[in-house]
């Protein structure tokens, strides 16, 4: 056991702490280094919508690309880096865990993906 300041952590507590510093960082240089389609999303939509988004929003050890609180939403857009079977395998884990926690997940589709047709983008 460690003391932080006067708080008494446990050894996984550091860990856990430690990560989620890393993701908020990993989060914020999302956030700097946006994708094309994203920019387009936010600049031209969300970041004037009546309702608030927030970018690259940390949702237990997953980034949201965009996170709406008042209406429980994740919007994920889908690039060339989802393409890979592993990202593809990632992405169903995150959408799965947002799902539990009582967040909608929307997500654009894959172009080569064959489930087009049940998207709403």
């Amino acid at each position: 056991m460690r003391t932080l300041g006067r708080m008494r952590v446990f050894p996984n507590q550091v860990i856990i702490m430690e990560l989620n510093k890393t993701i908020r960082q990993r989060a914020q240089s999302l956030r700097k280094n946006m994708t094309k389609e994203e920019r387009h999303l936010w600049y031209d939509f969300l970041k004037t919508y009546p309702v608030q988004f927030k970018r690259q929003y940390t949702i237990g050890l997953y980034i949201a690309d965009f996170y709406c609180y008042h209406a429980k939403l994740v919007v994920e857009l889908d690039g060339s880096q989802h393409f890979d079977p592993d990202a593809a395998a990632y992405d169903a884990h995150r959408t799965a865990y947002m799902q539990q926690q009582g967040l909608e997940v929307q997500e654009s589709p894959h172009p080569s993906s064959k489930s087009v047709s049940n998207s709403r983008f």
